[in-house]
């Protein structure tokens, strides 16, 4: 669980929630590197020259290079007396200092007990592809991946049927040291847009690194007849990488949202629990 926020000499520290968008083209991804632009080496560079020293800025989903967001959320603790000269206006002033590929959508307070990160109930992603024979419309070229082959629907939904449920995703994950593969996968379903862009929607309690273009790999290799309908449920009795599985490119992917308790008493609890390594039944 957080611990309350530290009192300071200008009378202590509140917590920010962050709903933030951006175009992941040119970043190398959320999470700050040396001597490469991120997501939140930009947004803290910003706050900073706002709110003074930011701390903790922790975020629902570390998006990799090119992921892009329209529904990232993060948070931050800064001084309260900062927070309250420019709480109202906030919003404007950041859209007058940030780069045109990333904008705070909202800032509010919120209790110390909320965390962006262990905090959410589910993350959602979107994942665009065209089988279009003249490839991705130049407009939206940058969150569309261009398909070669056609792609059936029917093939693609059957398919991804047999990935929803609680699982063993070591398959398709990168596994990390003392880390689960374990995921509760509550939604995997594909459509066909009105523009003829066939969209994956994806959502769980949490993702593994690359797991979701991962899914996404594979899938594609159904829809476009390469691999039979049950190839990819098939892959959940690996425990390690599936090295036949092609990752998609990240630009086709978006994080659209990520849900929290609507009651706020229930941060804590909703924190703790995730925080609780899950295990095989």
């Amino acid at each position: 669980m957080n611990e309350p926020a530290i009192p300071s000499r200008d009378g202590g520290l509140v917590r920010v929630r962050l709903d933030v968008a951006y175009d992941g083209t040119d970043f190398s991804g959320w999470a700050p590197q040396p001597d490469r632009r991120t997501v939140a080496g930009v947004l803290a560079e910003e706050l900073t020259r706002i709110l003074g020293p930011v701390d903790g800025l922790t975020v629902a989903g570390r998006t990799d290079a090119g992921v892009h967001a329209t529904g990232q959320v993060c948070h931050a603790d800064v001084r309260a007396a900062a927070w309250a000269g420019v709480r109202d206006t906030v919003v404007r002033r950041l859209a007058g200092l940030l780069p045109a590929d990333v904008r705070v959508l909202a800032a509010v307070e919120v209790p110390v007990s909320f965390d962006a990160r262990f905090g959410a109930l589910c993350r959602r992603y979107e994942y665009r592809v065209t089988d279009a024979p003249w490839g991705a419309d130049p407009l939206a070229a940058r969150y569309t991946l261009a398909w070669p082959r056609p792609l059936d629907l029917p093939s693609l939904s059957a398919a991804a049927a047999g990935l929803v449920g609680e699982r063993d995703f070591a398959a398709y994950c990168k596994r990390k040291e003392h880390s689960t593969t374990i995921r509760a996968l509550t939604r995997l379903d594909w459509r066909r847009a009105p523009d003829g862009v066939l969209v994956a929607t994806v959502e769980a309690d949490a993702f593994c690194q690359a797991m979701v273009r991962s899914l996404v790999g594979a899938l594609l290799a159904v829809g476009d007849g390469r691999r039979p309908v049950p190839w990819p449920a098939g892959l959940l009795a690996r425990t390690e990488r599936a090295n036949e599985v092609v990752v998609a490119p990240p630009h086709g992917l978006t994080l659209v949202g990520v849900r929290y308790p609507a009651d706020p008493a229930g941060y804590a609890e909703r924190a703790a629990l995730t925080r609780n390594r899950r295990s095989p039944v």
